[in-house]
């Protein structure tokens, strides 16, 4: 058989087990996020339009900048309409795509044909990455993906025959990428790992050529120095500087980032070693998996963040040790560890202690070092060649199965709440989030047992969603605003009249008993709060609401519709 056709084979055989485990999203619903990001955005609904062009490049919701990503929201809006099936396809044909992309650039470098496949396999159906493809607000993962994958593609071409043409091809790729999500910022540090393994461009000082063996793939790259070639990523770095600045801007306009009052640095750090073990501790056993895991704060014990501390340490240094030997372990290692940095939690954006969808491109560097591995333990125990396949095929079938399970949680925000509060503890938000969900079901009896607990994790959040959703549902059998605007009162006499959620809620609540003087100046009150905070997007949301009842028209929340299916 020729390599050509095998790896066709290959590439078939990857297509068709991504589908299997993926294909029941066609079925799925919007949920969470989707509702902010599609099917509540009146300019993303819209499809491809001038306005919408130039507010994609400029708006800020969600704490988030990223133009590109929006666009490709527009796109599927223009394709498919706000049907959620169209959309969760689209995420899908990008998740395969980055499969087949991976694979052939990892063998393009190497000529490993299974070690390159193992590892795509792993990529393609892990259970760590359903996250990442079921979710469609989750789009500028797969996205940013393809601009990174397509980036290696450009520096391989480019070390290849470098050419400022070559060169600039891969600037346009990263750009791409950064603006569909900024976690790319550690792109051209990978790209130096990459030129130890697999380019061979560089060997660690002192040792000699012969130690770090020849180039791994047929293509003999002349050696340099590590300090040319990180000056040779010069460029890509300015380009990091610019969109971190931009990232951060958006998360503060956003009011995303968490301040250092209400978790302190040290939480931070011990978060952060715990979140790195249990990362890998996933990877291996990918179970209770959730949307959300709250952060803990200050509530780590301190031996498990030493126990974590000290693992990483003698798991590094092992792993570097082997560095001759086996190359692709450090250069494995150091992609999980270094591409994890920005959402590891040092700058704390959101209320989550880590999240499944920022492994979707960390766990290439572990499924490179799983791969590998086990082709050199193969190789050096003298299996039988067909083992290799065995195994592989083993592993692929038990983590592929655990995947096709876990997408069937996220087929609407019922069942993925559940799910969370099943393997989860204190969620406040999964539980304002579910009663949400449930109440807008018409499961009036379900929802108040879930917005209690959230009344009891946080009474003044959880008062304001309960009042919510009474003042807002689109169903009248379930409107009930003196209840609203009680509940609200109370929310708002915790904070004292100084949280604009609450406040939003009590206008909202107002506006559902008819009393429209009260809701205006309760949710001018509310637009002040937040723009005083920072916090435009929510600001302007409210000053919508407020042009509503300025008609004398109380507001309703188009979630019921995605809820009530």
């Amino acid at each position: 058989m020729s390599p050509r056709l095998r790896t066709i084979i290959f590439c078939l055989c990857l297509i068709l087990a991504t589908s299997a485990v993926f294909e029941g999203v066609r079925n799925h619903q919007f949920v969470f996020d989707d509702l902010g990001f599609i099917s509540r955005n009146s300019v993303v609904k819209d499809g491809l339009t001038w306005n919408g062009f130039t507010w994609a490049f400029t708006t800020r919701l969600m704490g988030i900048w990223h133009p590109v990503t929006w666009l490709s929201h527009m796109v599927d809006c223009q394709l498919f309409g706000v049907a959620p099936a169209g959309h969760h396809l689209m995420n899908l044909f990008f998740h395969i795509a980055n499969t087949l992309l991976l694979f052939l650039l990892l063998l393009s470098c190497t000529k490993a044909e299974w070690p390159s496949f193992i590892a795509a396999a792993l990529f393609a159906i892990h259970p760590l990455h359903v996250e990442s493809v079921a979710w469609v607000a989750e789009r500028k993962d797969v996205l940013s993906a393809f601009f990174w994958l397509l980036t290696m593609w450009a520096y391989v071409g480019y070390v290849r025959h470098p050419g400022w043409s070559r060169y600039a091809l891969i600037l346009i790729f990263f750009s791409l990428g950064l603006m569909a999500k900024p976690m790319l910022v550690t792109l051209p540090l990978v790209l130096v790992l990459w030129d130890y393994w697999p380019l061979r461009r560089w060997a660690p000082q002192g040792a000699a050529a012969a130690e770090a063996g020849p180039p791994v793939g047929t293509f003999p790259y002349p050696r340099t120095s590590l300090r040319r070639l990180v000056w040779e990523k010069i460029p890509l770095f300015i380009l990091v500087v610019i969109f971190s600045l931009a990232a951060v801007q958006a998360q503060k306009a956003g009011a995303m980032v968490v301040s250092l009052a209400d978790i302190p640095l040290g939480a931070r750090i011990s978060n952060a070693l715990v979140a790195y073990v249990t990362y890998l501790g996933k990877t291996v056993y990918p179970l209770h998996l959730a949307v959300l895991y709250p952060h803990p704060g200050n509530a780590i014990p301190g031996w498990k963040v030493a126990v974590a501390g000290l693992g990483l340490v003698l798991l590094s240094w092992m792993i570097i040790r082997q560095a001759l030997r086996y190359p692709y372990l450090p250069v494995g290692w150091l992609w999980f560890l270094g591409t994890l940095v920005p959402v590891i939690g040092l700058l704390q954006v959101g209320t989550q202690a880590m999240a499944d969808r920022y492994t979707y491109i960390p766990l290439i560097g572990l499924f490179i070092m799983a791969a590998w591995g086990m082709a050199d333990l193969a190789a050096r125990w003298r299996c039988p060649k067909f083992l290799l396949p065995l195994g592989a095929g083993i592993l692929i079938a038990v983590y592929g199965t655990a995947a096709w399970v876990q997408v069937g949680y996220w087929r609407n925000a019922v069942s993925l709440f559940q799910h969370t509060l099943s393997v989860t503890q204190n969620n406040l938000l999964i539980q304002g989030a579910l009663g949400e969900a449930l109440y807008f079901r018409g499961e009036v009896d379900q929802a108040s047992v879930h917005f209690q607990e959230a009344i009891r994790l946080d009474p003044p959040l959880g008062l304001a969603g309960a009042a919510w959703v009474m003042a807002t549902t689109s169903n009248p059998k379930f409107l009930n605003g003196a209840k609203a605007v009680e509940l609200a009162k109370l929310a708002n006499q915790m904070t004292s009249y100084q949280q604009p959620e609450p406040l939003d809620a009590l206008a909202a609540a107002f506006a559902e008993a008819g009393n429209f003087p009260e809701a205006i100046s309760t949710a001018e009150r509310a637009a002040e709060l937040a723009r005083a905070g920072g916090r435009t997007d929510l600001a302007a949301e409210i000053q919508q609401r407020l042009a509503l009842y300025r008609q004398g028209r109380p507001y309703r929340d188009e979630a019921y519709e995605t809820f009530q299916k």
